[in-house]
């Protein structure tokens, strides 16, 4: 079965200073291979600086890698011109770490879910309305908040709006990065378990971008290791857990103090 996403050998050079000679290029991703099927979420686990990031941007069209392949659904997305990657782009959807810089402050709840609609020209109006609030509602946010301004909700409230807003397009793939690494434990284990409803509700792929073991333990089926623009270690969450081969794995995971003896169990330290 064909994955939903299947990324080949995947290279991103950044010129160095002001430099413009290709051997002082940095080499932010370093031939990148992952694959992520329909419904299923890979945890991409790294420090900053390892190429994730990076990584999330090439594969939303954000970026242009140097080198390498994306394909989604089998059409090899790196190689289409602005135009084709416009129409292409509501189908793979970001969520960042810190929804404050990536809503609106002065517009309402309902205006930020509203937006994509009026972007990509769908809809009348009375039928943007609805279906905003029926984003909202599967998001958990109450519909008496539908008129706040973004700036007078919660953190956990902007990560829910941040999240509606991703869903308005009915997205295939969803990228979620470090979406939860700026929120308290309780609102992280709150949003994380909303993300699941999501997920088995509508089929959704997550690549979930983090630093914590621990929740991408809680959230992916399989786990890749990121080390200075490279994959150095892959597969199955469990297997990953319960026997790290790469030593920037190890570290990663000597980092959590919230795995029992069983590491498919999540734990609140």
């Amino acid at each position: 079965m064909r994955p939903l996403l299947k990324v080949e050998n995947l290279v991103k050079h950044y010129a160095a200073g002001r430099s413009t000679r290709s051997k002082d290029r940095l080499a932010a991703l370093d031939g990148v291979s992952l694959s992520i099927p329909s419904g299923e979420t890979l945890a991409l686990v790294g420090e900053s600086g390892s190429g994730k990031s990076t990584l999330a941007l090439c594969i939303a069209c954000l970026e242009t890698p140097t080198s390498g392949s994306i394909s989604f659904e089998g059409i090899d997305v790196a190689t289409l011109d602005e135009n084709q990657q416009r129409l292409f782009r509501p189908q793979i959807q970001l969520v960042f770490q810190d929804p404050a810089s990536s809503l609106n402050p002065r517009w309402t709840a309902l205006e930020i879910v509203s937006e994509p609609f009026l972007v990509q020209r769908r809809f009348t109006k009375p039928d943007r309305t609805v279906r905003a609030l029926q984003l909202l509602d599967r998001v958990a946010i109450p519909r008496k908040l539908a008129g706040r301004r973004a700036d007078e909700l919660s953190g956990g409230q902007k990560q829910r709006l941040a999240i509606a807003r991703a869903l308005a397009l009915e997205p295939k793939l969803i990228i979620l990065d470090e979406a939860l690494s700026a929120l308290d434990c309780s609102v992280q284990a709150l949003i994380a378990n909303l993300l699941l409803e999501l997920q088995a509700s509508l089929g959704l792929a997550y690549l979930f971008i983090t630093h914590d073991f621990a929740m991408a333990a809680h959230l992916a089926d399989r786990i890749a290791v990121m080390d200075r623009g490279r994959i150095v270690e892959s597969g199955p969450t469990e297997n990953i857990l319960r026997s790290p081969n790469h030593e920037a794995t190890r570290a990663l995971l000597a980092a959590v103090p919230r795995f029992i003896e069983s590491p498919s169990v999540l734990v609140t330290a």
